[in-house]
């Protein structure tokens, strides 16, 4: 069995290095526009969805991808295209309640499973300054939400409920449980 992590993401390869097995990392080439009528909790796990089916594989490969995107006011927030939007992002997080999901999917064999996975923040009201800093610091601009938890904002958050790694961008825990459902053996001793 060979595992594959359909993603370029720096945290998601080191979030799934927890696991201590190889793996490689696979970057799918899809397109990750979601639909605006659709609701966000459906929408992010088939974007996930699409990243799988998007990897060539064989037999014994097992793919594992991911989508990440923050939800503010019934706003769908992926990675800020310029500083600007960064810039927006945080100003309408900033002081308010939003949820961080993670579409992921695990493909083997004929076996596919997808599930949305859902951490709720709160951010305190930040500063024009604060917000001005942390995105001149560069940190944002590859982040949905125009945040990373794990580095400077975690200086924002005032509370969170669920899964902290989701909200970095892959929930292990979740992901060792899909691991179990979808691969045979997964976790057997050889």
């Amino acid at each position: 069995m060979n595992l594959i992590l359909a993603s370029q993401s720096p945290r998601r390869r080191e979030l799934l290095g927890l696991f201590h097995i190889p793996f490689t990392v696979r970057v799918a080439d899809v397109n990750e526009a979601m639909d605006e009528n659709a609701a966000p909790y459906d929408e992010v796990a088939r974007v996930s969805r699409l990243k799988a089916q998007a990897i060539d594989r064989g037999p014994e490969d097992v793919v594992v991808a991911a989508d990440t995107i923050v939800v503010c006011q019934g706003k769908v927030l992926g990675k800020p295209k310029n500083e600007e939007e960064a810039l927006e992002m945080l100003r309408l997080l900033s002081g308010r309640d939003h949820q961080v999901m993670t579409g992921m999917t695990v493909l083997y064999g004929e076996q596919e499973r997808s599930v949305t996975e859902v951490t709720d923040l709160h951010f305190r009201a930040l500063t024009e300054a604060e917000i001005r800093r942390y995105v001149a610091s560069g940190e944002p601009m590859d982040k949905a939400g125009a945040y990373g938890i794990q580095g400077g904002a975690a200086l924002f958050c005032q509370s969170l409920n669920g899964d902290y790694y989701n909200v970095v961008g892959l929930p292990v825990c979740r992901l060792g449980q899909l691991l179990e459902q979808v691969v045979p053996g997964w976790r057997s001793e050889e």
